[in-house]
């Protein structure tokens, strides 16, 4: 779900050497005998006491050395960085099948199984995404970098909107009170039509793959890219990370008088209050200010792991104070794998469009990921070599959208988590990646451990989720500021953000637009739901109007009015400081 966030590590005068590849290739054997047997190959020159004690936010300390994407690299260095790639990614693997497992109503078994298949599929195809196979006339499948994949935030933004509309139009059950509170039952079936729908739409990203980077640079500039994650992250807060902090997002933020949501998550449940009690902002706050604190005084390791820091300070309490439930753990499967559950894979005609916005959407942030983690790789981000990446990860992650609805879970594409984690460890190397997918993999195996997720808190995951989710909406402004602000692009802006925020602050303004059409056919129907649910999405709206704008409206102002412009700021922001010197 999201994510340009990257800082590139520059070298100082205090840095190790970087560990160069080894130029005398040797026998599998060999390398494994070497690697296995002798301290050097364990543990290498790296500096562990600096990755793991604690740091104040003032403290220096000497930096280890860098290692490449193929530099050779100490064993029990590649399992802590993969680990550590493994726990940064954890929180955005599982807040996906959760919160559409919430939305659907889904009973636990089948939830805890979707939290587990997330985490296999995600391992498997970032094996894929991690590759760099050639395949025919100078194509390529993978990026060959570190480059690992997860659930996109744009299709959990989107199937948010698909679902409403199922559940309002009767393709899933749902009862209405008396007093008009709206009881949503157990839908697995719209899940299977969401993965189904998203098989078919992945062709489209598979199709952009083969288009020159720079032609989709040209169409979805940062402008483009920009807006539409910072609407993804703003639109995830409000659906789903604040509710959840205030108790739930099933239907108890409403606080309806009657019904077994009166109280948050369910009336029957362990210490089940109304939404927005004391008691759920308190979990909540505890958990998004142990991410702050892990920020300020973890060590390296656990900076990269703040989300699950916050996410295992928050389970304490509430465990302490009685708010989990164990049963999810208890009836969970010590062992599991995909396909244990499986689901109706059907296609819904009206999220067709919507699912295919999706792909353009990961389509843009593979574009930007990609470019971050070379960054941070210290891998050129220019030229023919680079450009194959682009063109290998964005193939990849077509396929791993087709692959990812066979595995039972939905898109996958590139994650930018990542690439905080190899500014950080200095460690760009690929056999961390895999061990990183190992854990993965591990992970999901391990039905106990997607057991423990599903009894989080409401409050807690929301705590932990909105810093998430605001992250990402970070990331969409960190885009931004490759914008030069001209007035041609603060009217695109403009017009775009007037769509997206006002879904944002009013989301059923287009729900009733197609109402007065009377007795529509099967197929015009579908086409006014489909419409309905892009006009819905703030992302999806935006985008598609920052994208219209941007091709058709003229570049009317000259580079030197431009210049002019920015000289006459220059001056302005001059006789301020001038006038506050005066002052003082």
């Amino acid at each position: 779900m999201s994510h340009h966030d990257v800082s590139v590590s520059s070298l100082t005068h205090k840095e190790q050497p970087s560990p160069a590849a080894n130029p005398n290739p040797r026998s599998v054997f060999n390398v494994v005998r070497q690697k296995v047997t002798t301290k050097h190959g364990w543990l290498g020159d790296y500096d562990y006491r600096w990755l793991c004690l604690p740091s104040l936010p003032t403290s220096r300390s000497k930096q280890p050395p860098f290692y490449g994407i193929d530099d050779e690299l100490p064993l029990v260095l590649a399992m802590t960085s993969g680990l550590q790639h493994a726990l940064a990614m954890l929180a955005g693997l599982i807040a996906p099948p959760i919160i559409f497992a919430s939305s659907l109503m889904l009973d636990p078994a089948t939830s805890s199984y979707m939290i587990s298949a997330s985490l296999i599929g995600s391992g498997i195809l970032s094996l894929v995404q991690m590759s760099r196979a050639k395949l025919w006339g100078g194509y390529y499948l993978g990026t060959g970098l570190l480059s690992v994949v997860g659930t996109s935030f744009a299709t959990l933004s989107t199937a948010n909107a698909i679902f409403n509309m199922m559940y309002a139009n009767g393709t899933c059950p749902s009862t209405t009170a008396a007093d008009g509170t709206v009881t949503r039952g157990p839908c697995p079936d719209a899940y299977g039509m969401l993965l189904g729908t998203s098989l078919i739409c992945a062709f489209l990203e598979i199709g952009l793959s083969f288009l020159p980077p720079r032609v989709l640079q040209r169409i979805f500039p940062p402008m483009v890219t920009g807006t539409v994650i910072l609407m993804i992250g703003a639109s995830l807060v409000g659906s789903s990370g604040i509710l959840d902090w205030g108790g739930g997002s099933n239907g108890c933020q409403a606080r309806p008088t009657s019904g077994i949501y009166q109280l948050c998550p369910t009336v029957g449940s362990l210490h089940a209050l109304p939404w927005g009690s004391p008691e759920f902002i308190g979990l909540g706050f505890l958990s998004f200010v142990s991410i702050i604190l892990t920020e300020l005084f973890g060590s390296p390791f656990l900076k990269n792991a703040s989300i699950i820091v916050g996410l295992a300070v928050g389970c304490i309490v509430a465990g302490a104070a009685g708010y989990i439930d164990g049963s999810t753990i208890t009836s969970a499967p010590a062992i599991t794998f995909l396909w244990v559950y499986r689901f109706k894979i059907d296609v819904y005609p009206p999220a067709i469009l919507p699912m295919l916005a999706v792909y353009v959407s990961t389509t843009m942030e593979a574009i930007g990921d990609i470019t971050a983690s070379a960054e941070v790789s210290r891998i050129p981000v220019e030229g023919q070599n680079f450009d194959s990446r682009i063109q290998g990860g964005i193939l990849s992650d077509g396929i791993g959208g087709f692959i990812s609805a066979l595995f039972t879970v939905t898109p996958l594409s590139v994650f930018a988590q990542n690439n905080g984690v190899i500014s950080v460890t200095r460690c760009a190397n690929r056999t961390a990646g895999r061990w990183c997918c190992a854990f993965l993999i591990l992970f999901g195996c391990l039905g106990k451990i997607s057991g423990f997720f599903l009894a989080i808190p409401n409050s807690v995951l929301g705590g932990v989720t909105t810093f998430l989710f605001a992250s990402v909406a970070v990331s969409g402004l960190r885009v931004l500021s490759y914008v030069k602000y001209t007035r041609r692009d603060r009217f695109i802006l403009a017009a775009a953000l007037s769509f997206g925020v006002g879904d944002l602050l009013v989301p059923d303004i287009f729900t009733y637009l197609f109402d007065g059409v009377n007795n529509p056919s099967k197929g015009l129907q579908g086409l006014f739901e489909s419409i309905t649910i892009v006009l819905s999405t703030p992302f999806l709206i935006a985008g598609i109007v920052t994208v219209v704008l941007n091709l058709i409206l003229p570049h009317d102002r000259s580079q030197q009015d431009e210049d002019e412009e920015d000289v006459r700021v220059g001056q302005d922001l001059e006789i301020q400081m001038l006038d506050q010197e005066r002052m003082v």
